[in-house]
């Protein structure tokens, strides 16, 4: 267990200090499979879930703050375990003195004696806890600030939501099979599983993709339900010239080509992020034109031809699925969205000069706060004479999908 810990120990560092929990992820952990890895993520996800109270809790237990980095993170690593896991508690303050010594001696009886405080004083500091807000809700201040302003009625379940574990939901490619075809194969597997609505099934547990019948040969997808909803939005009907802007990973596009044959450019404008849409649409059995580019400088990529729908699914905060992606409420800072609204503004006003007339843009966020949704469409409404508003659409998270934010433009 120690490695683990003193593995999570750096990844948590790592991310900290700013860097995308995944892709550290990916680098550090390189060659962990198997029980290891799905411990791996927990301890990580985990932590960074309940690090505003593993971080309260650290600080009211030490005497003074850690001038030792993976120290102070191994220890966060640990109060994790033992306020969260079902680990013998012995053996996580054993493991972490071992993990300890590994990274400077000298300091392995204080995090023996750390973690013995934090079980003596649980009671005290699980009191102390709730008057604090950021401990209490596991969000930084500002955050918890902007979702009560946004959602006076349900920021409670808001931010509760965003501490839980997320739930696994599959597309079924329609081009396959349908729906109930799929329940009945997950539960020939062992796998049980029900229906959301339309293409999508949650399942009751998680299980690593290779458990999952038929999905190296494109039978179905990891997809939220709330992301699914992009498809019926987009209102596509079959020969439609498509462009998904910001594609990558490609969900959106795998989904739009599964229910539609379309002439379909995917844009991003990464390209190592574009190969992942390769990869998706290569699984699928599904063709798209991929292109390399600023979504909000159509004049290094586009062709010329207008499109007849657009779907702009935009970088924001990615404030619906922080509890998909744990280090965004602490590597965001509060001016992170004033940024971020400036960019959807550019790239909407790009995109739209490439829509035909009578066509429709459905812009796409992620994001709860209104700053980047309905305030940012009624803002575009305002400047451009010829748009015209069919719909939208708020999702906050829940047990059935993540937050997302739906907007149909057409152009008349």
């Amino acid at each position: 267990m120690y490695q683990n810990q003193l593995l999570a120990a750096r990844i948590l560092d790592t991310t900290l200090d700013g860097h995308n929990l995944n892709d550290v992820l990916g680098r550090l952990a390189a060659g962990v499979d198997g029980p290891e890895r799905a411990q791996l993520i927990d301890l990580t996800h985990g932590a960074l879930r309940r690090y505003g109270s593993l971080r309260a809790r650290l600080d009211r237990l030490l005497s003074r703050p850690l001038t030792e980095p993976l120290i102070d993170r191994l220890l966060i690593v640990a109060l994790y375990q033992l306020e969260a896991t079902r680990a013998a508690p012995y053996a996580v303050v054993d493991h972490a003195v071992r993990a300890a010594e590994k990274l400077s001696p000298r300091l392995k009886s204080l995090v023996n004696a750390v973690l013995r405080n934090a079980q003596r004083r649980k009671g005290e500091l699980d009191a102390e806890l709730t008057r604090d807000p950021v401990a209490f809700w596991n969000h930084p201040e500002w955050w918890i600030a902007l979702v009560r302003q946004a959602w006076p009625r349900d920021w409670k379940k808001v931010l509760d939501a965003a501490n839980q574990h997320p739930p696994m939901t599959l597309r079924v490619n329609r081009r396959q099979i349908s729906a109930d075809g799929y329940l009945h194969e997950l539960a020939d597997a062992g796998i049980e599983a029900e229906s959301l609505g339309g293409d999508a099934v949650r399942l009751l547990r998680p299980v690593p993709v290779d458990r999952l019948p038929g999905f190296q040969s494109g039978r179905a997808s990891v997809q939220d339900a709330g992301a699914q909803r992009a498809g019926s939005w987009l209102d596509v009907a079959d020969g439609m010239r498509v462009l998904d802007a910001c594609a990558a990973p490609g969900g959106k596009t795998g989904q739009l080509l599964e229910c539609h044959t379309l002439d379909l450019v995917a844009l991003d404008h990464d390209s190592e992020r574009l190969r992942r849409v390769t990869q998706n649409l290569e699984r699928l059995s599904l063709q798209a034109t991929l292109a390399t580019g600023d979504a909000g400088a159509p004049q290094g990529w586009w062709d010329g031809r207008p499109f007849d729908r657009i779907l702009a699914d935009v970088p924001c905060s990615a404030s619906g699925v922080a509890r998909r992606h744990p280090d965004i409420k602490w590597n965001r800072r509060s001016n992170d969205i004033r940024a971020f609204a400036a960019t959807q503004r550019r790239i909407m006003d790009a995109l739209w000069g490439l829509l035909a007339p009578g066509g429709k843009m459905l812009y796409a966020t992620c994001s709860i706060f209104p700053g980047e949704n309905r305030e940012q469409i009624d803002a575009f409404l305002a400047r451009h004479d010829d748009a015209g508003l069919e719909g939208d659409e708020q999702l906050l998270p829940d047990s059935d999908h993540d937050g997302f934010y739906y907007a149909r433009i057409a152009k008349r």
